[in-house]
């Protein structure tokens, strides 16, 4: 069995969902030896998250972002913790809901994604640094 493991920075994004694949691929050269395998990519962060999801139409990621922004407010009365602005809360429920890692199958050293499917990065802070990614890889 062969295991790969690479931590990677992203670039900065303003909130919302963005398109990643390509970020993670490119950072994974190694996965052209695997064969058969599973890459889990996990974000190291308790305000963003990861989701799979439609990669081809923008208008999905915006879509994503008025639900969610509907479903979990910003300013809801009964938050207590609001230290670091009225976005963060809701951001750290936003990243409960949507989870902090997903699994991707490897076939034959590529992502086995369905063909409309893509990695999100789904940023819920206003404004962020870059978020840090560990991206594991194994299989034969």
């Amino acid at each position: 069995m062969k295991v790969i493991q690479e931590e990677i920075k992203l670039r900065p994004y303003p909130r919302g969902f963005h398109l990643i694949t390509e970020d993670v691929k490119a950072a994974l050269p190694q996965l052209k030896a695997i064969k058969a395998g599973i890459l889990q990519v996990f974000i190291r962060h308790t305000s963003a998250s990861l989701t799979l999801n439609e990669n081809w139409d923008p208008t999905v990621r915006g879509d994503f972002e008025r639900h969610i922004n509907i479903m979990v407010p910003e300013n809801a009365p009964y938050y207590e913790h609001n230290y670091e602005g009225s976005d963060d809360m809701p951001a750290h429920i936003k990243a409960s809901i949507f989870g902090s890692s997903v699994q991707i199958p490897i076939t034959n050293g590529q992502l086995n994604l369905g063909t409309w499917q893509g990695l999100y990065l789904c940023e819920h802070r206003n404004h962020d640094s870059g978020r840090t990614l560990v991206l594991t890889g194994w299989g034969q």
